[in-house]
């Protein structure tokens, strides 16, 4: 198994549409304005957050149980950023939509712009053959608000390609996440 680089992903997402929409190089501005970097950069893609978030609240006292979920535990806030309350958390979602190949794993860590302010992203491994929006999990682990942008670069994709295809992919035993779009609640 080995790490792909730049060229690997641009002709999987050019000619495959591994990454739609795709940038070929590294974005940092928009007009004037400095981003956080998203795109292609030597051995991984930088994802842009897309601008639809829901933030963790307690304010109807739910308990969080992953297999019977309560949607009221969130506020949905749609916006060119989104602030964190302290030591809570938020959804997200790419901008960008991800058709991974039948043998490769694809392994998400969070942006060091991000990290060196306390705010963790978390991301499970995209799977052989899954595709959809991926959706983001970002952890303010300070005592202070933490403000997220939308359309900017939030995460790093690292592609890893196997010498042999699995068995079975995440396609193949219909993985309940596959073709999501949007934020995506935990499903049992």
């Amino acid at each position: 198994m080995s790490i792909k680089s730049d060229r690997w992903i641009r002709q999987m997402s050019e000619q495959h549409g591994m990454i739609e929409p795709y940038e070929a190089g590294q974005v940092r501005y928009r007009g004037e304005e400095k981003l956080i970097s998203y795109g292609t950069s030597s051995y991984g893609y930088d994802v842009r957050c897309a601008d639809e978030f829901k933030v963790f609240t307690n304010i109807h006292s739910a308990t969080v149980d992953p297999k019977a979920f309560d949607e009221k535990s969130f506020v949905d806030v749609k916006g060119d950023y989104c602030i964190i309350p302290p030591n809570s958390f938020a959804l997200a979602r790419t901008v960008e939509y991800f058709r991974i190949p039948e043998d490769v794993l694809t392994i998400c860590l969070g942006k060091s712009t991000y990290a060196r302010c306390g705010i963790i992203v978390n991301v499970t491994p995209l799977e052989p053959e899954w595709e959809g929006h991926v959706t983001l999990e970002f952890s303010n682990t300070t005592t202070l608000p933490a403000k997220i942008y939308a359309g900017e670069g939030v995460a790093q994709m690292l592609f890893f390609q196997s010498d042999e295809r699995c068995e079975t992919t995440y396609k193949d035993r219909g993985g309940k996440y596959q073709g999501q779009t949007g934020v995506t609640l935990p499903r049992t």
